[in-house]
């Protein structure tokens, strides 16, 4: 099978080393979906919604094993910042090689997509292929993903970045569902938590006392690691009674910098040379990897350090490893894994899922070459913040404890 597709070998090492979500028993809580001189661009509007939050190790999964014989296709298509992305689509498909790895009976494929119009003949070449889970990855598939799901009742799905709801493209216009989407598993993620925490990181390591983010396209995926970041901000500055400047991002009105794609290097570069230049000595691009360029320009000139996202990027673009603080991980991977590993073994895709700091779907990685840019105490203020997050059950929950205090 698969014989018309391109597979790749394992280019990625296993990038996270949590253990495995217990993916069968996960509850649905719909995620907050948030060369040129930059833009700046009204970011689409985010749906926050409760969140559980937590320490970073998910708890493992008791799924028995799968019948005997039983094989499972299981099938990806990518984004357009493409399979190998370092980021975003990197961290997915490691997840399926993972599962090929460790699971009797589970083989893969992906299909990488260029542009936006290959997004539906992708997925209808995987159904005819006679995949049994497509697995497409982001956001900007939703369109093409919930009509293909509505018109293939029988075929399963499972969708990174979106959960089907009362809104479109699931629903019409006055939020009649357009299907029961009973074939198709959302996986959503918190990643405002993770990002509250790099920012508060952030603001306390800062020399200059100024640090920025921008992002590829304003989507909510985006947007959300964006309006994270600049909350920790303020909330080091609240309690330090300190005044570091986060660049890039209004929480208010959600405009921000937005290189308006997720492949140019050169934007990255651009983008990240604008904010040195107004003083941020500390980066962090939400872009995938666009971001690639933003690290080549700290590591080129001295003058940042970068903040990663999606996957540790001191893993998966190691040769920028001197100038990146820390990476907000979603583990993208381990809700990938455990869905295949569900359809093998439970012949169904379980519930929708949504990564937190609680679960073990969202976290920081570990500090590594620029750990002495941050203090003992300043490690120990953010490992403090992630246990108060988790403890108040949502970053929202969280503030507003602080606000009434």
């Amino acid at each position: 099978m698969f014989s018309a597709f391109k597979k790749r070998g394992a280019f990625l090492a296993l990038l996270f080393s949590f253990a495995l979500v217990a993916a069968a028993c996960a509850e649905d809580e719909p995620a907050a979906t948030s060369t040129a001189a930059p833009a700046t661009t009204a970011a689409a509007p985010t749906t926050a919604a409760p969140t559980t939050a937590a320490p970073t190790t998910a708890a493992p999964t008791t799924l028995p094993p799968p019948a005997p014989g039983r094989e499972v296709a299981a099938c990806q298509v990518s984004d357009t910042g493409g399979i190998d992305d370092a980021s975003f689509n990197a961290s997915a498909w490691a997840g399926a090689q993972r599962a090929e790895a460790e699971l009797e009976g589970v083989s893969i494929a992906f299909l990488e997509s260029t542009d936006a119009a290959d997004y539906r003949p992708n997925i209808d070449a995987f159904i005819a292929e006679g995949c049994d889970v497509i697995l497409t990855i982001g956001f900007l598939l939703a369109n093409d993903t919930a009509a293909a799901a509505a018109d293939n009742p029988n075929q399963l799905f499972a969708i990174v970045d979106q959960s089907p709801g009362p809104f479109p493209p699931w629903a019409d216009a006055d939020g009649n569902m357009l299907s029961d989407y009973a074939n198709l598993r959302g996986l959503t993620f918190q990643t405002d938590e993770a990002a509250f925490l790099a920012g508060y990181m952030a603001a306390g390591a800062s020399e200059t006392g100024v640090v920025g983010t921008f992002g590829g396209l304003p989507i909510p995926p985006v947007t959300i690691f964006m309006d994270g970041f600049v909350r920790g901000v303020d909330y080091y500055n609240t309690v330090k009674d300190a005044s570091v400047v986060a660049l890039g991002y209004d929480v208010e009105s959600g405009e921000g910098q937005f290189t308006n794609n997720f492949d140019s290097l050169d934007d990255g570069r651009s983008f990240a040379e604008t904010l040195v230049n107004n003083g941020a000595d500390i980066v962090l691009p939400v872009a995938g990897p666009v971001g690639l360029g933003s690290a080549a320009l700290c590591q080129d000139t001295g003058a940042c350090l970068i903040v990663g996202v999606d996957a540790d990027w001191n893993a998966t673009a190691a040769e920028f490893s001197d100038v990146i603080l820390t990476s907000i991980l979603k583990n993208i991977d381990i809700s990938i894994f455990n869905t295949i590993n569900n359809v093998l073994v439970l012949e169904s895709l379980g519930n929708p899922f949504n990564g937190t700091l609680a679960n073990g779907g969202v976290g920081l990685a570990a500090l590594q070459d620029n750990a002495d840019r941050v203090s003992s105490e300043l490690a120990q203020e953010v490992a403090d913040l992630n246990d108060a997050i988790v403890a108040a059950g949502s970053l929202a929950e969280f503030l507003a404890s602080m606000a009434d205090a």
